[in-house]
């Protein structure tokens, strides 16, 4: 489950980009995980959706 996710984050967020100094690499990463990873992208164990369709498919 880690290398999928770093595999993602590489592939999607960091390698086309370059980072100033720590803090805006920290904060790019963090803005990844919270705005995309976490709510839009499918996740298997939801049955191949995102979280977000998984919650209004469930009200």
């Amino acid at each position: 489950m880690a290398e999928s996710f770093f595999s993602s984050l590489k592939k999607e967020r960091i390698r086309k980009r370059i980072y100033k100094n720590r803090d805006m690499a920290r904060a790019d990463v963090f803005d990844y995980i919270d705005a995309f990873y976490n709510r839009t992208r499918r996740h298997s164990y939801l049955g191949g959706v995102s979280p977000e369709a998984f919650e209004s498919a469930s009200l």
